[in-house]
């Protein structure tokens, strides 16, 4: 795959992150071309996360994942490394935004996780060209397009004096929604976001939280989550989503026998999945 870059002028690049003070004028790219019409989440947080952080990352990730959210991180361990792989692991989408030039994955210990996020239909970003090397500074500069890219940021552990709140100023600075996850009063990688939240930022308790925040319909979101039980319930909704409505049509072009279309038709209905808009018309519910 080779690396390509785009300016601040082209289609492509994140209407988003035009709005920051200091864009980059130029992005360096691998993978999936990026769609400017796509929500997304920034997740970030502590590179040491506790069993608590991991469990509450890894739910509402996979959730808000497969609501069509697009997750966005940095590729660093620990907090990042979680959220991308949640995301794949809900058949999400996820973008990667490295430090460094994109022919040298940082750390190098998660190119194969850098590979899989390619491999799924994600995207790697950096602003800076090949032969980059990976400098300290680096890090801040990130931070900003991390914040940036994205219409909210979810914090979701970090320590009084954390790296990730530097994210979080940014988020503040560039008017974007901040969240964070309420932690254990006694937890130390609890005390930053608790105070985020004393300061303004949305307290998150459960994934509906999120997608409200970023405008998703909540309707729409449940029915994206539904993963069909079979090929003919894939056949249907396919051809729902598509603009096919009228039964008979469905039935002909899904090439089903009367009774196996009735019967998947019928179930779901029943799980709420779609319904008639009128006789004989059948929409996404």
């Amino acid at each position: 795959m080779k690396t390509r870059h785009i300016t601040i002028k082209d289609a492509e690049y994140p209407n988003l992150l035009k709005e920051i003070p200091t864009a980059p004028q130029r992005l360096w790219l691998l993978g999936a071309k990026l769609n400017n019409d796509e929500k997304r989440l920034t997740v970030v947080g502590t590179r040491k996360p506790t069993f608590y952080g991991k469990k509450v990352l890894d739910k509402l990730v996979k959730e808000v994942a497969s609501a069509g959210v697009t997750i966005v991180s940095g590729l660093a361990i620990g907090t990042d490394c979680l959220a991308h792989q949640a995301a794949l692991n809900a058949g999400g989408k996820t973008i990667a935004i490295l430090p460094g030039g994109l022919d040298n994955i940082y750390p190098p210990g998660n190119r194969k996780l850098a590979q899989r996020i390619l491999d799924s239909g994600g995207t790697l970003i950096s602003e800076y060209p090949e032969n980059t090397p990976t400098f300290a500074w680096n890090f801040v500069a990130r931070n900003r397009i991390q914040s940036g890219i994205s219409e909210a940021v979810l914090i979701i552990e970090a320590a009084e004096k954390s790296g990730t709140l530097i994210t979080a100023d940014f988020a503040i600075e560039q008017n974007r929604t901040l969240m964070a996850i309420p932690g254990n009063i006694d937890s130390l990688v609890s005390i930053g976001t608790n105070q985020l939240i004393k300061e303004g930022a949305t307290p998150v308790t459960c994934a509906q939280d999120i997608l409200e925040a970023l405008g998703v319909n909540i309707k729409a979101a449940k029915v994206a989550e539904y993963k069909p039980e079979n090929q003919t319930e894939k056949n249907i909704l396919n051809l729902i989503r598509s603009g096919t409505s009228q039964s008979e049509e469905i039935q002909v072009k899904s090439k089903l026998d009367a009774v196996e279309y009735s019967t998947a038709l019928t179930m779901l209905e029943i799980k709420g999945v779609i319904s008639q808009s009128a006789p004989g018309v059948w929409d996404i519910k």
